[in-house]
């Protein structure tokens, strides 16, 4: 699988970081590329930092500016975009068909193709104008995943909570993830 991870503005970088190493971890996995907007590196490097990047030499980064890079194309054949995490502002313009950067113009292509589209939303609380475009992007095939982490793996860390969202994005892009912990698997 070809897959596109593209970082936008709001917080939650952590989810960035875990599915992009995680990600790198799974033979399905044949091309990773990443893709930053000013705000998502500005968020990335006050809450995580980049320094965790340098042990993936081989992850494929593209400017936002760069509308000659192959994922802004059908013919790039990605088979799957994530926005992780995405902004509220880049839903709108995902919803509203504006393509105005490489990571907008990609999600236009993943849903123009139908190919998978995913949107790991962190807003809260939402409005009627958010709802409007999580319905526009789901009508139009995509996949709006808000970062709801689940409790019921009794997570002992932030980052084993923010791994069961992850769990989630790898389970939609049908990828085998190794540590899954599904309903019914929890005893009491």
């Amino acid at each position: 699988m070809k897959i596109a991870v593209a970082v936008t503005g709001a917080s939650g970088a952590v989810y960035a970081r875990l599915l992009v190493e995680r990600l790198a971890k799974t033979e399905e996995v044949e091309e990773l590329a990443l893709i930053f907007t000013d705000n998502g590196k500005q968020v990335m490097e006050y809450e995580e930092g980049m320094e965790w990047l340098q042990e993936f030499s081989f992850i494929r980064y593209f400017d936002n500016r760069d509308f000659n890079a192959p994922v802004a194309s059908g013919s790039g054949d990605y088979d799957a975009l994530v926005l992780v995490p995405c902004s509220a502002g880049m839903m709108g313009r995902i919803a509203n068909g504006i393509s105005d950067d490489l990571v907008s113009r990609a999600a236009d292509v993943m849903l123009k193709e139908r190919r998978l589209l995913i949107l790991v939303l962190r807003e809260t609380p939402l409005t009627s104008i958010h709802i409007d475009n999580m319905k526009a992007i789901t009508v139009a095939g995509g996949i709006v995943m808000p970062a709801a982490p689940f409790f019921y793996s009794r997570p002992s860390s932030i980052e084993e909570l923010c791994g069961t969202v992850i769990q989630r994005i790898m389970s939609l892009l049908k990828l085998s993830s190794g540590q899954d912990f599904h309903w019914g698997g929890c005893s009491r």
